[in-house]
């Protein structure tokens, strides 16, 4: 299976400009003006596809740049680009594209993504001498004083980071919403959430800002995004990519990191990029190819057996337009030749489920506590959202038996779902079991009854593979009548990445989606 793109397309420097990221025309804003009237590119393109015109010397990394960061703000009502880390960026931009023939050359073959502009979320990843905020008052001009791991290796593929992407206070819930930043709108439906946490990442690439961008995942905050936004998003196994060099475990290891994508390609290619222990990592998944993941994907995966799940543990109703989405995934999975079967394991999802909470407002607290430390001070219940301040309350009278306990049920799910993926290949669910929301209906600042009603629709599906720690995807399948997005959630055996993606440039081909564009005019100025 051939995924390489074409380089017949005939795409110069003009016609990168004005169509880079695909951006509508009705939204898109020309970079310089007198290249104005360049060709159309192909809707299509993604990463892989910009850092080669890049490498060939079609574009220079700063003409990529600066049409990235006029896409952003040509269209400001998006509110997803939060952090303009835009000169340190340009001085970047500026120093690849003074580089001669030769030494782009050099460059572009040790650094695969030399020049592709790139976002960062706004949650625990840190770039030197830039402002990581996490959402939160409390930490508005909290300046880093290191890169990343995760971060260090996105500048060693060539990526050039320009800012960061709105995400709610602490990731804690399925919107993209702060009291620091406001609201960030669905970009194809302005009264609805992006979700979250990775709503900003989803919102650029869903507008053609960027084919890819940075995203992670505690309970559902790659998957939930990519499928409210029309995109492709994969949660890696646990250990699969750093955390540190700090934190070596995100939520005790329930967090991961990777990114939302347009193309299917570009999330393996930038898994390959950016996988690997790191010094002190101690939770290496296996692999489940030879080679690399972006190889892979030319070689179709073989009859699948495919568990699809007929409910959820909480007996949630599942609305008629995300079980619409798991129909046509069946359909179509059918249609390639696999085999679908409707079961699921037992699990003891009240003791699983439990220590959700307990590990997520523990990690929070041991984020603000670090703060705090720096500052010389404690933070005050006006710097924190209602819901985050009521779980930092309840953090206090968690014990270290309550950790120990949530970490060992979440082990027994792992095991349970181990043993089930020995008679089937994937499993199937619903991403959410509602539709995009409405703005408002997930935010952090409400009191805590109104947002438990809502938060447990969420993640009833996602955010257990965060805790078992296999890979999950979203993948788009269905759009409402209300032009919104909804994708359908497949999991994997741990270490198993590959069969995803495998499966994911199937369904690529089946049910193409890089042509299906938002209408952008009402985001614009």
């Amino acid at each position: 299976m051939d995924i390489e793109h074409s380089d017949s397309q005939g795409l110069g420097r003009r016609g990168f400009i004005q169509g880079a990221g695909a951006c509508l025309a009705s939204a898109a804003m020309p970079v310089i003006a007198a290249k104005k009237q360049g060709a159309e590119m192909d809707s299509k393109i993604d990463g892989i596809a910009w850092a080669e015109q890049i490498r060939k010397g079609e574009v220079t990394p700063l003409e990529a740049l600066d049409a990235a960061i006029a896409r952003a703000e040509a269209l400001p009502k998006l509110n997803a680009v939060v952090i303009k880390d835009y000169e340190l960026a340009r001085s970047n931009a500026k120093q690849m594209s003074a580089l001669s023939a030769a030494a782009r050359a050099e460059a572009t073959e040790k650094a695969p993504m030399w020049g592709l502009p790139f976002l960062l979320k706004d949650l625990n990843q840190y770039l030197k001498g830039t402002v990581t905020t996490n959402g939160c008052r409390f930490f508005k001009g909290a300046v880093a004083d290191y890169d990343s791991t995760l971060v260090a290796r996105y500048k060693a593929a060539g990526l050039n980071i320009f800012g960061k992407t709105a995400s709610p206070e602490f990731g804690q819930t399925a919107t993209t919403e702060s009291l620091l930043y406001g609201k960030s709108p669905n970009p194809w439906n302005a009264a609805h959430s992006t979700g979250g946490s990775s709503g900003g990442a989803a919102s650029v690439v869903a507008a053609g800002i960027l084919p890819v961008a940075h995203a992670s995942d505690g309970g559902g905050s790659i998957r939930i995004p990519a499928s409210h936004c029309g995109l492709f998003g994969l949660k890696p196994s646990r250990g699969r990519l750093p955390a540190g060099p700090v934190n070596m475990e995100g939520w005790l290891g329930l967090s991961m990191n990777h990114v939302i994508s347009r193309s299917v390609r570009d999330s393996a290619h930038l898994l390959d990029l950016t996988a690997g222990r790191e010094p002190g990592s101690r939770t290496v998944p296996p692999r489940d190819v030879d080679g690399t993941y972006l190889e892979a994907l030319r070689h179709a995966p073989r009859k699948l057996r495919i568990a699809v799940w007929p409910r959820n543990y909480f007996g949630i109703p599942v609305h008629a337009d995300c079980q619409a989405a798991v129909d046509k995934a069946i359909k179509v999975c059918l249609e390639l030749g696999h085999e679908t079967v409707e079961d699921m394991p037992t699990l003891p999802v009240a003791d699983v489920f439990s220590g959700l909470g307990i590990v997520t407002s523990v990690g929070m607290t041991a984020t603000i506590r670090a703060r705090e430390k720096l500052l010389g001070r404690a933070v005050r219940q006006d710097e924190v959202e209602q819901m985050d301040w009521l779980y930092l309350e309840k953090a206090k009278s968690y014990t270290a038996e309550q950790m120990l306990a949530a970490r060992t049920n979440f082990d027994t799910a792992g095991r349970i779902l181990d043993e089930f993926f020995l008679k089937y290949d994937l499993i199937l669910t619903p991403v959410m079991a509602v539709p995009p929301p409405l703005l408002g209906v997930l935010s952090l600042d409400q009191s805590y009854d109104s947002f438990a009603r809502e938060a447990v629709k969420a993640s009833p599906y996602t955010a257990l593979f965060n805790m078992t720690g296999q890979p999950a995807m979203s993948v788009p399948m269905h759009w409402t009548a209300d032009n919104l997005p909804i994708g359908a959630h497949f999991a994997a055996p741990f270490g198993s990445e590959g069969r995803l993606f495998a499966l994911a440039v199937q369904l690529e081909q089946a049910v193409p989606w890089a042509d299906r564009r938002p209408d952008l005019s009402v985001f614009k100025a």
